[in-house]
């Protein structure tokens, strides 16, 4: 029934995807005590929805909400499958009421399968449907898009990292295919700063246009990361010069979605890109 009833807008959802001239914006809302750059500040629901009205105003296209930090190798701690379910339950109805795509961003198979329910349009899975093995079942029954990231456990600096993620994706699609998910809905997200050294993010991006192989749309997520404060020592809160810079760049290498904290910011310089690309001179 999920599925019967949810087809019409997600298959919307995947043609804004491909028609759109410039990246979508994703903005972020974690409603977590433990999140990397803003945990803690929206737990409270009443301030979580607050915030989504925040991300919706500024402009941005869809909303990423979730209940657990993935924050990569740095301390976060596991959230059991009720506590995830009790931070969502008073927030997720009145977000998606907002009129936002909202995307559910978890780990959980049995969370993603109630936020789904709950109306969520979209499935953010860190661990690329290769850690809970029902994830892509879930994905496959609703008929959403499901966005597909690589991860590592632990980075090494060593690794052809551009050779692991494109071998991480394909992994990801076999088992995506095999449970029958369309492979119109999926969405590839390099995963930057998880199981990656701060070079190797750094790499990523320059090389996100390899990715264009698999012939899907790309989402970036790079905001306040780790490889910011490689470059230029400051606080996740001091990172907005540093993402901006690394979305702008994204986009031009063909990046379809930008996940960003700082949302009226990002569509700005997105627009000022746009233009300044519209009035480039004939190569």
């Amino acid at each position: 029934m999920a599925r019967t009833n949810s087809t019409t807008r997600n298959e919307a959802l995947l043609s804004r995807l491909r028609a759109e001239r410039r990246p979508l914006v994703m903005g972020i809302l974690n409603v977590t005590p433990d999140s990397f750059s803003d945990g803690g500040r929206f737990i409270d629901p009443e301030a979580a929805i607050a915030q989504a009205r925040r991300i919706q105003g500024e402009g941005a296209n869809l909303l990423d909400i979730g209940a657990e930090s993935t924050r990569p190798y740095i301390g976060a701690r596991p959230v059991s499958l009720n506590d995830e379910l009790a931070r969502l339950q008073p927030v997720l109805r009145p977000v998606i009421a907002l009129g936002l795509p909202v995307s559910i961003d978890t780990i959980k198979a049995k969370v993603a399968a109630w936020a789904l329910e709950q109306g969520a349009a979209i499935l953010n899975d860190v661990w690329g449907l290769q850690r809970d093995p029902d994830m892509a079942r879930v994905a496959a029954d609703h008929g959403v898009p499901v966005i597909v990231m690589h991860n590592r456990e632990v980075p090494d600096a060593a690794l052809d990292i551009m050779a692991d993620v494109k071998a991480f994706f394909s992994r990801s699609l076999d088992i995506a295919a095999k449970a029958g998910v369309a492979q119109r809905c999926i969405v590839l997200d390099p995963g930057i700063g998880f199981g990656k050294t701060p070079e190797q993010s750094i790499t990523m991006i320059a090389r996100l246009t390899e990715l264009r192989s698999f012939g899907l749309p790309l989402l970036m997520g790079l905001s306040r990361k780790r490889f910011i404060d490689f470059l230029s020592p400051s606080k996740p809160g001091e990172r907005l010069g540093g993402s901006i810079a690394g979305n702008v760049l994204a986009a031009l290498a063909g990046a379809d979605i930008v996940r960003v904290h700082d949302v009226a910011e990002t569509v700005q310089a997105l627009r000022v890109m746009n233009a300044i690309k519209k009035a480039w001179p004939p190569a």
